[in-house]
């Protein structure tokens, strides 16, 4: 009884640590998203931002409780838009200074013409708001904060310079934390969220059907990273290798088929290691034929993340049940389709992609890698109507702003196939999405691009993102 309750406790806490696991990997999925991270980052350091400026007025009398909404808004338009036309720390600070100073103006001349009247001066409202206007457009210090600073300096009293010293201290502190925080992280975000920039070094190529073109090809990604490995995996029958053999000796038939089918492989990665500068390994396993599932154990045994198969459809079209197999599983995959030039360099790339999550982070950092340096990655979408173009570009501007390197972006007003029909001429590789994080709707009434590009002049690399449990 006592080791059945021990059992069930042990078998809960698996479960509990298997559904905190799935929690963790969706929500590093779902801040990957560049949307999702500039909320949270402005839900976190804006709050956080605004409560040590709301100590630092407590501390002292430098800062004025009046300069609290400006800088609340201003904070926010710097996190929500990093890359927008407010986001610089000479525009932040120099419109949030030169509003106040423009309103501690505006009051002083109001004051010796005497027009003071009510609470507040009306006239000196007015001439603040157009001081301001004028000052932030000759000096491109365009900011909607400035005009919150120009106003809220006439309610300051006889405190003006107070006021003025306490925007500049307080916007030069939240414009430091924001270079901070994009330079070294929101910059830096493909190296810290996206698992394929810091993943995918080992590669495992089943090399069953494979051609040396999806060997050279999988050296080339692993090559990318300094701990870049090539596993070259194949199999040998058992039955086969009886029936075929005629040796003498005292090892096997299988073992003899093995030897040979190593010795090739061992050729090839010599080949690989010395064109690549990638460590390449050969192993080689009995068994009837190379199944996913076996492929799938190799991978995890040999400590792969990455799966570079050859591209093979059923008799019935559509993807072939073994790299149904392995799309099945929490490897990644790419399964390559060399148009026939049995390329060893890949020049220029093509990305198309339909949005800016997981899959196509992924295709964009294998193009790099494979992509010759100094050239750029062209990465594209395509869209129905021009109404669509403005939010294709910033989803486009989104997806590369997080990589470093050369970029082109396209945006087509035309149907993938015949987009890619048009312009894969112009390149050696085209990556193209799995499709397999669609419904099954969704894919019944559009069936996936891949199925459309068999005669595309160029190479294609279909990525799936594996199913993280």
């Amino acid at each position: 009884m006592r080791e059945g309750v021990r059992a069930w406790l042990w078998a809960l806490v698996r479960r509990l640590r298997r559904l905190e696991r799935r929690e963790l990997d969706a929500f590093l999925r779902w801040v990957e998203r560049t949307g999702n991270l500039l909320h949270l980052s402005v839900l976190v350091f804006v709050p956080l931002l605004i409560a040590a400026v709301t100590w630092l007025s407590n501390a002292t009398a430098a800062v004025s409780f009046l300069l609290f909404p400006p800088l609340a808004s201003g904070t926010y338009t710097l996190f929500a838009d990093p890359e927008g036309a407010y986001a610089t720390p000479s525009k932040f600070i120099g419109g949030m200074t030169a509003g106040a100073l423009c309103g501690w103006l505006a009051l002083a001349l109001v004051s010796a013409a005497g027009f003071d009247g009510g609470t507040v001066s009306a006239s000196g409202a007015a001439l603040s708001v157009f001081f301001t206007g004028v000052c932030t457009w000759a000096l491109d210090l365009e900011e909607p904060a400035a005009f919150s600073t120009a106003l809220l300096v006439l309610l300051t009293g006889s405190a003006q310079l107070v006021y003025v010293l306490g925007i500049v201290v307080s916007s030069t502190f939240v414009a430091v934390s924001f270079v901070v925080w994009r330079r070294h992280f929101y910059q830096q975000r493909a190296r810290y969220l996206y698992g394929t920039t810091t993943g995918d070094d080992h590669v495992l190529v089943p090399m069953g059907d494979a051609d040396e073109t999806v060997a050279r090809f999988a050296a080339a990604v692993a090559g990318a990273h300094d701990a870049g490995k090539i596993v070259l995996f194949d199999v040998v029958d058992e039955t086969d290798a009886e029936q075929r053999d005629d040796g003498h000796g005292e090892s096997t038939p299988v073992e003899r088929a093995a030897g040979d089918v190593a010795r090739q492989l061992e050729s090839l990665s010599s080949d690989l290691e010395t064109a690549y500068d990638v460590s390449c390994e050969a192993v080689v396993a009995a068994a009837p034929d190379q199944s996913a599932g076996l492929v799938l154990r190799t991978a995890r045994q040999q400590n792969c993340d990455l799966v570079v198969a050859p591209y093979a459809e059923h008799e019935s079209g559509g993807l072939s049940s073994f790299l149904k197999g392995l799309f099945d599983s929490e490897i990644d995959v790419i399964a390559f389709r060399s148009n026939g030039t049995r390329r060893r360099r890949w020049r220029s790339s093509l990305v198309a992609v339909r949005g800016a999550g997981d899959t196509a982070r992924a295709m964009v950092d294998f193009a790099i890698r494979v992509t010759e340096s100094g050239r750029p990655v062209t990465v594209s979408t395509c869209i129905d109507s021009e109404s669509d173009r403005r939010s294709a570009e910033g989803t486009l501007a989104d997806l590369v702003d997080a990589f470093s390197g050369r970029f082109e972006t396209h945006v087509v007003t035309a149907s993938v196939e015949i987009y890619l029909s048009r312009v894969t001429p112009r390149y050696d590789v085209c990556f193209v999405g799995s499709s397999t994080d669609r419904s099954a709707a969704s894919r019944f009434v559009s069936p996936p691009t891949f199925r459309k590009l068999s005669d595309l002049e160029a190479d294609v690399a279909i990525v799936h993102r594996g199913r993280h449990r």
